[in-house]
């Protein structure tokens, strides 16, 4: 069971039994919280940051620091202001992707002003409210990147079992590994059997550090990747030129960053709704990324996004409103300025078994057992994409191949549906009865249809049951009536929109105008 099954059946579960004593309309001001559950999923989910903000600053080519604070303030603000309670946000491997190559040529001056770049044009995305534009991501395209980023988060899980010189541990070290990673993922997965009165991610870490500690055991931990000790995010203005020449080496960088951020962010918040069932707002969410991003950049950050993983680790253990992206956030930055000491004697063993288990539950197996039973065109979708995000690990063109495969797709499906019914009345008058869109993909079989030389001097074209879509249409219309003209013959066209009256040549001598049954449809037209 996957992302938008077993977890959602836990976490439904777990919202049902929860007993809450304190209520309070906290940050959210529609759901109900419950204080200890959002503060230990808070915690577990800072905890779980932390490695991973690590690991992607490192592959941006930047500092520690810079990962933890992109994710300190991106987490903030996005928790605050953002349009899905429960969703935690943060610095990601596909923002770390894009950013690596400017990082290495240009320094991380040039990373922070491209972060803010960025986050205006993903506000500007918001305040156009072209979020809804996720609507036209089919479910294919989503199992597909769901899938990926699934693989994405396993595979980074390896580097683990590798020693400082890339090679596989063996003997006992590895040894020790395995079983602390597989004593995390068995209370991860045992505990919630038993009872759900606290996150079972927490208690896993909590658990495995307690064995780690008072053993004595030698296995890698947080401090042995950087130290993540530091202070509150200092505030600073990107030490860039101001002139035209900048703004062209980083305006690419920051379109795809910013487009990278909200499809990971918008397609994360479509997979958090229907697990809680419940509706996030997406323009909303890009205008919060978009500050998001823009203060991460005046704050010494990396920039970020929405993070499914996080997100999926604080679903799972019952948070629903917006103080656990709150608490992580917050004591993300009590670790970093606090409690760096303590965190950085935290085993990499069980967070890599807590990393493994999102992992787990993030693939969807639902669309494995499903295969045979899908459309050969959807599984091809979902297939391309999932390869595309984990070998690539660039979601936002993983996600635009697989909206353009499934448009083509679908445009090529219903080009075949296109239909016309022929007979011929006792005046005899012959009518073409049409089925199905007309637009510039069926244009073709529409035309196979009709028999110009041999249709008597007078034919009645009824679209009552088709829709003329586009312009493309409008223009094989067009034709058609020149083509039966050139031959002598009286044609007419019922049933068709207003609109499409417009548009159409000689209107007013082909045209049979019904006002009660004519359709009232616009034909997709570009204006100049």
């Amino acid at each position: 069971m996957g992302a938008y099954s077993k977890i959602k059946d836990s976490s439904k579960r777990m919202y049902n039994k929860v007993r809450y004593k304190k209520y309070i309309n906290i940050f959210d001001f529609s759901q109900k919280v419950d204080y200890k559950i959002e503060i230990l999923a808070g915690l577990t989910v800072a905890m779980a940051l932390i490695p991973e903000a690590v690991a992607f600053a490192f592959i941006a080519g930047l500092s520690p620091l810079t990962g933890l604070y992109a994710a300190f303030v991106v987490g903030l603000i996005a928790s605050v202001f953002g349009g899905r309670p429960g969703m935690i946000s943060g610095a990601t491997g596909a923002i770390a992707v894009v950013l690596v190559s400017l990082s290495l040529s240009h320094g991380p001056e040039y990373i922070f002003a491209t972060v803010i770049l960025a986050g205006i044009l993903q506000a500007i995305v918001g305040f156009l409210k072209l979020g809804k534009l996720m609507r036209l991501v089919p479910h294919p395209v989503i199992f597909g990147f769901v899938n990926g980023l699934a693989i994405i988060i396993f595979m980074s899980q390896l580097d683990q079992f590798k020693d400082d010189a890339g090679n596989w541990l063996t003997g006992g070290t590895l040894y020790l590994l395995l079983g602390l990673v597989l004593l995390t993922m068995l209370i991860i997965w045992g505990l919630p059997k038993l009872t759900k009165a606290i996150p079972a991610s927490l208690v896993s870490i909590l658990v495995v550090f307690g064995v780690v500690f008072f053993l004595g055991l030698d296995t890698k931990t947080v401090g042995d990747i950087a130290s993540i000790k530091g202070g509150f995010p200092p505030f600073h203005i990107p030490i860039v030129p101001l002139n035209f020449e900048t703004l062209l080496l980083i305006l690419p960088y920051a379109g795809i960053v910013a487009g990278v951020g909200l499809i990971e962010s918008l397609l994360t918040l479509n997979i958090i709704d229907e697990i809680t069932e419940t509706r996030g707002h997406s323009n909303k969410e890009c205008v919060a990324q978009g500050a998001a991003n823009i203060a991460s950049g005046f704050f010494s950050g990396m920039g970020g996004c929405a993070m499914l993983g996080q997100s999926l680790i604080n679903v799972s253990s019952g948070a629903r409103a917006r103080l656990s992206g709150i608490v992580a956030a917050v004591m993300l930055l009590v670790f970093i300025m606090f409690g760096s000491g303590v965190i950085e004697l935290l085993p990499m063993a069980a967070l890599t078994g807590l990393m493994i288990m999102v992992a787990i539950g993030t693939f969807e197996w639902a669309s494995i057992r499903t295969l045979n039973k899908m459309p050969k065109s959807d599984v091809l979708v979902m297939v391309l994409v999932t390869l595309v995000t984990a070998i690539i690990h660039n979601l936002a063109l993983a996600v635009l191949i697989g909206v353009i495969i499934s448009a083509l797709v679908f445009a090529w499906d219903n080009a075949k549906r296109i239909r016309a019914r022929k007979y011929v009345d006792e005046a005899g008058i012959k009518h073409y009865e049409i089925y199905g869109p007309l637009f510039f993909g069926s244009i073709a079989a529409f035309n196979e249809k009709f028999d110009i030389l041999s249709d008597p001097e007078e034919v009645i074209i009824d679209f009552s049951e088709s829709r003329v879509v586009d312009m493309s249409a409008i223009e094989a219309l067009n034709k058609l009536t020149e083509r039966y003209h050139k031959q002598g013959k009286k044609i007419h066209l019922r049933h068709l929109s207003t609109d499409c009256r417009k548009l159409l040549k000689n209107a007013d001598e082909i045209i049979e105008v019904n006002i009660i049954e004519d359709p009232t449809y616009k034909v997709m037209v570009d204006k100049v």
